[in-house]
């Protein structure tokens, strides 16, 4: 799959390569190759063989040459590595609150969020306090004094018991 920030694209790529079989090593140039670029330029793409498996390739140098922009934009200026390729698409804190809240029928406490939500416990607290100031969700202490955050519309009957009273 094709991120949407990557530099460099294969319908570009396969463009170049059909003026390739005339101007050798066109989609070289473009993926960056300048080197094999000019050498293709030089032999003819070496005798247009290497254009021809270049075709069966060209899928694979774009993620190569794609992976390398975002490789140098981590090591060089600190931009965050972006590829979805083998990636899990991370969950908003907000969502792994609610998921949580509905499977614990309506009750969670910052730790099983941070587990959850591969976040701090810090930030689950932080987050679960704006969601209760914003009156999504009520903070409640527990009879053995375990500070929880309540999500009334996933409670039930049964679970509402074993608060202290205010």
């Amino acid at each position: 799959m094709e991120n949407d920030n990557t530099v460099y694209k294969i319908d570009t790529a396969r463009l170049l390569w059909v003026l390739s079989l005339f101007i050798p090593g066109l989609h070289r140039f473009y993926l960056g190759k300048w080197g094999t670029g000019l050498l293709y330029l030089f032999t003819g793409g070496f005798g247009l063989i290497g254009t021809v498996i270049d075709y069966f390739r060209l899928p694979e140098m774009v993620a190569d040459a794609n992976r390398a922009i975002e490789y140098k934009n981590v090591l060089y200026h600190g931009i965050p590595y972006t590829s979805t390729v083998n990636q899990k698409k991370k969950e908003s804190i907000e969502l792994v609150i609610l998921k949580t809240a509905k499977k614990n029928n309506g009750i969670i406490t910052p730790g099983e969020v941070a587990l959850n939500g591969d976040i701090s416990i810090d930030q689950a607290k932080d987050y679960l306090e704006k969601l209760t100031t914003k009156g999504y969700a009520e903070m409640r202490i527990k009879t053995n004094g375990v500070i929880v955050y309540c999500f009334p519309e996933f409670m039930t009957e049964t679970k509402t018991s074993g608060f202290e009273d205010f």
